[in-house]
């Protein structure tokens, strides 16, 4: 019997059985000798001079033994790129959000370090405070940062074409304004951070980071020690999200204690601390004027942005921007204008999450566009057809789409649905609807490169070591590499074995983010795993009087093309290198670094070589006396290319659509004057397995030309069409369009109500 491909096949996760056992160690797993509990005072205010703080009591509590604050750092701030850092491990004159970290204890054990905690006495100068982008951006407005005019710490113009004229060149102007709200990760695995430091004061981090190159460096600069001096290691990690992007005051004051004690030190979030003081998504406002042609011909598009960025910029001023490709890289149209503004407030910090910004603008455009559609009395997903993206195409911004798989998703999943047929025809508060997405797999926007490098190192026995910089966040990325290899090698992914994201042991790597692993990683993988092929190669060939060319690796061996007959045992070849006279270990070297045009001045040109395209189906029920909706069904169509692991990409899209149905129906951190008043998973309303419905996967394969063997990135992808599906349907099922997320029963209601006020039944 033929073993089944190494790709193409549904691999169960590599790391699955160690996870479901328990095996798996994650950070608050691990436990060193002598090790101290380390905990964090914060602030209690969102907007307060540091006037003094007094350690002297907290130090003198037996079992404490070290308390550290502001003038105990370097004072050096941290971000993600000049001109925009501006994040101190440890506030040294002001706190700006209510818990700004404000002093550090490291303790024998947590109740001594929460007694310590209480005896820091701290005094605070009071400041006026702002927490909406429109009033900080006032003049006279508090000012948070002395280097910021306006509190406005990140501003994008992006224009192209002429959009006035095609304003004027329009049959019809439509403007809209939609919000989306607060929105935390929800991480299982709380931020955590084990910190020791040796005699020669060498740091050495374990953590749940999404990017341990980026990590090391962030953490060095704060520390002031040189790169070397640290080293960071991931273990099994609770989910990123883009959580876990930046340093935190969880990792400095960590790394900070250990290094002032001489012991590790470990602290743990609690959950109030995770909702309250790490990151949560960027609350967005977007203004949408979008011009089209009766026949539903889209011609131009105005998009003004405002974010909430909270007291620090975090990755904002870059999220910001990644609305712009949103837009340009969906439907196709000729004029643009698109202005987003980053301002800082007193609220908590917000960063990344899944889909970076795009969320808020997909669920604009594509529920204006179904109003579009509405109005124009044009079916929804025809004029997603007339509109889409195609392959060959180089949008308004310059981005070369080498395969799209748009179209072929709208058409799939509006079929699989059955939605021509149900649209309108449901009853009385049940509807339909669609939307679409897409997204990047890669972005050279942080550096003048967006590279990944891997070694394959094969063994005597003739299993394989992959060492990869490549952080799994949760993704599968692990079995995802490890199958590449083994495809490569002719041996199973379960021979492989995954050493990832070390920075003394593996090589360089940016990080889990912008659905890059598989595109980018996956490809510098592939180079390894063929560099090693071909070294084995040459030594069999030599072994056996052959020519490299006629052989090929398969089933565990070494073979002549076309025939059925073993020449010689992979494990053979490797141990004839290693006992040879020259003794050359089998040691494949790979890296990769997309040839991109991205312009990040003009923020033109193509940010990655490749696109992933999704488009979703969703319908639901709504109760018109409670204003409660159910979704019933999810139809998800998913462009990724080739599809190394069908059931990891399934997944993917299960996680990410229910993912958008929390942000679509229930997720909100409810917010007074910068407090947050839902810090628990009691209180913050996300899906549960009741509320979660069947989802229905399609897969579409265009091959890609850039990735390897054709795939693509998808880990954010199919959240972005989910809230616009949901919101659409929603208007199909009680005739009245909700512009703002959540979708509440108390929005629904007030809705009904003014359409009734209006004289229209629902």
């Amino acid at each position: 019997m033929t073993p089944p491909s190494a790709i193409g096949s549904r691999v169960p996760a590599l790391d699955g059985v160690a996870k479901v056992t328990g095996a798996a160690k994650f950070t608050n797993d691990l436990s060193l000798p002598g090790m101290l509990v380390g905990k964090i005072l914060r602030s209690p205010h969102p907007h307060a001079r540091i006037l003094s703080v007094d350690t002297t009591q907290a130090s003198r509590v037996a079992g404490v033994r070290a308390v550290v604050s502001g003038k105990d750092t370097l004072g050096i701030k941290y971000g993600t790129i000049d001109p925009f850092m501006d994040e101190l491990g440890l506030a040294v004159d002001k706190v700006r959000y209510i818990g700004d970290e404000v002093a550090a204890v490291a303790a024998v054990d947590e109740d001594t370090a929460l007694e310590a905690l209480k005896l820091i006495r701290v005094e605070y100068e009071l400041l006026p405070a702002v927490f909406s982008p429109e009033e900080s951006m006032q003049p006279g407005a508090p000012r948070l940062h002395d280097h910021v005019e306006n509190n406005i710490s990140g501003r994008i113009l992006i224009p192209a074409g002429d959009v006035e004229k095609g304003f004027r060149e329009s049959d019809h102007v439509f403007e809209d304004t939609f919000r989306s709200g607060w929105i935390t990760h929800c991480n299982l695995e709380p931020h955590v951070a084990l910190a020791a430091s040796d005699l020669s004061g060498r740091l050495t981090v374990w953590c749940n980071t999404q990017v341990p190159f980026r990590f090391r460096a962030d953490l060095a600069k704060t520390l002031g020690l040189s790169l070397g001096m640290v080293r960071v290691i991931k273990p099994f990690m609770g989910g990123g999200f883009g959580a876990r992007w930046e340093i935190l005051g969880v990792d400095f004051c960590a790394a900070l204690l250990a290094r002032k004690t001489g012991k590790p030190v470990k602290i743990v979030y609690d959950r109030e601390e995770v909702f309250s003081a790490s990151r949560r998504k960027v609350p967005m406002t977007v203004y949408l004027k979008t011009g089209v042609r009766k026949d539903g011909t889209l011609v131009a598009k105005h998009c003004r942005v405002l974010a909430d960025g909270g007291a620090y910029n975090g990755l904002g001023p870059q999220i910001i921007a990644s609305g712009a490709t949103q837009l340009t890289n969906l439907y196709r149209f000729e004029h643009f204008r698109y202005e987003a503004y980053h301002v800082y407030t007193n609220n908590p910090v917000t960063s990344p999450m899944r889909g970076f910004g795009n969320t808020a603008v997909r669920f604009a455009d594509d529920s204006q566009l179904d109003r579009i559609a509405r109005e124009l009395n044009l079916d929804p997903v025809e004029i997603r057809l007339k509109n889409a993206v195609q392959q060959g195409d180089v949008t308004l911004l310059g981005a070369k789409m080498k395969s799209c798989g748009l179209s072929e998703c709208l058409e799939v999943v509006a079929r699989e649905t059955d939605f021509h047929s149900k649209r309108g025809n449901l009853g009385r508060g049940r509807g339909i609807g669609i939307a679409a997405g897409v997204y990047v797999s890669g972005s050279k926007i942080w550096v003048p490169h967006d590279s990944s490098s891997a070694f394959v190192k094969l063994n005597e026995d003739g299993s394989v070591s992959l060492l990869t910089g490549t952080a799994d966040i949760g993704q599968g990325s692990t079995t995802v590499l490890a199958q590449l290899v083994a495809h490569e090698l002719g041996i199973s992914p379960q021979e492989v074995t995954v050493i990832a994201a070390d920075t003394d042991v593996t090589p360089f790597d940016l990080g889990t983010y912008a659905s890059r692993v598989t595109f980018i990683a996956g490809n510098a993988v592939l180079a390894a795993a063929r560099d090693a092929k071909r070294q084995l190669l040459e030594v069999a060939a030599e072994k056996m009087k052959a020519d490299p060319e006629s052989l090929e690796l398969r089933d565990h061996g070494v073979f002549l093309k076309g025939t059925t007959e073993q020449a010689m045992l992979l494990e053979e070849a490797v141990v004839a290198a290693l006992f040879s006279s020259q003794g050359i270990p089998i040691m494949g070297r790979g890296s990769y670094n997309p040839p991109t045009d991205y312009d990040p001045q003009v923020r033109k040109g193509s940010r990655t070589l490749a696109y992933a395209f999704g488009a979703q189906v969703a319908e639901v029920e709504v109760n018109l006396e409670t204003g409660q909706v159910k979704v019933l069904s999810l139809g998800a169509a998913q462009d990724c290319g080739f599809a190394i692991n069908p059931m990891a990409v399934e997944g993917q899209v299960e996680g990410g659509v229910t993912m958008g149905l929390g942000q679509a129906l229930y997720e909100d951190c409810l917010m007074e004057e910068g407090k947050t008043l839902n810090p628990s998973f009691a209180e913050y309303k996300i899906p549960s397995a009741r509320d979660v419905p069947e989802i229905r996967t399609y897969l579409v394969e265009p091959i890609d030309p850039e990735g390897p063997y054709g795939a693509k990135g998808i880990g954010e992808m199919p959240q972005l069409p989910t809230c616009p599906a949901i919101a659409n349907a929603i208007y199909d099922a009680i005739g009245v369009q909700i512009k703002s997320l959540p979708i509440t029963p108390e929005k629904i209601l007030a809705a009904l109500k003014e359409k009734e006020l209006q004289g229209v039944s629902p």
